[in-house]
């Protein structure tokens, strides 16, 4: 069953379990498949950027995206090696996230994915070698960052099928709890529940 993008139901409980279950989905196809804790970490990045104030910086009065390229600055010139770390892993983390997510947008400004590639795969390759933990991760992210960026971008995807199990799945947690936010799901999917309860 094909969905329409608009009406995806959505029945995980938190960003983080939505976004790994989709990660590890697409995470098979790769042939050796990502490390599981790499999984890990890209469904909570993507779940901490589902919040603005994580992803956007206050500065003269707005909410703005702070470029790259400051952050890389900011990152040089860090005092020490731990505020370094964290600097270029907000780097990488969001060269990840946007060049998966917004690639035409800033390629509409002359910024190729490249840019991103570079810029994040260098942050997490000084990570891979300097963090105080999850290196192996980092070393993972910097050394295949194209397919990150794929998996991403396929995680995020609204073009998701939907299996009969699934929606079988869904509908027998309806009858449970007669949840509302399952039952207008499930009426997304153009799904009519009759007074005798049926699927139909």
């Amino acid at each position: 069953m094909r969905l329409d993008p608009q009406q995806q139901p959505i029945t995980e409980t938190s960003l983080s379990s939505y976004f790994n279950k989709r990660l590890n989905r697409y995470a098979k196809r790769f042939r050796p498949p990502p490390h599981e804790d790499t999984c890990w970490y890209l469904g909570s990045l993507l779940e901490r950027f589902g919040r603005s104030e994580q992803l956007f910086a206050y500065q003269d009065g707005q909410m703005m995206l702070r470029p790259l390229a400051l952050l890389y600055s900011d990152a040089i010139e860090a005092d020490n090696t731990r505020e370094r770390c964290l600097m270029l892993q907000q780097l990488g983390d969001m060269a990840l996230f946007l060049g998966a997510l917004f690639p035409e947008r800033f390629t509409r400004h002359g910024i190729l994915q490249d840019y991103f590639i570079g810029m994040g795969g260098s942050a997490y390759d000084y990570l891979a070698d300097n963090a105080r933990a999850n290196r192996h991760i980092f070393a993972e992210l910097a050394n295949t960052f194209t397919r990150m960026l794929e998996m991403v971008a396929n995680a995020c995807s609204n073009t998701q099928r939907l299996t009969t199990e699934e929606v079988l799945a869904l509908y027998q947690r309806w009858l449970s709890t007669r949840d509302p936010v399952i039952e207008s799901q499930l009426r997304a999917l153009g799904i009519e529940l009759t007074g005798s309860e049926q699927l139909q």
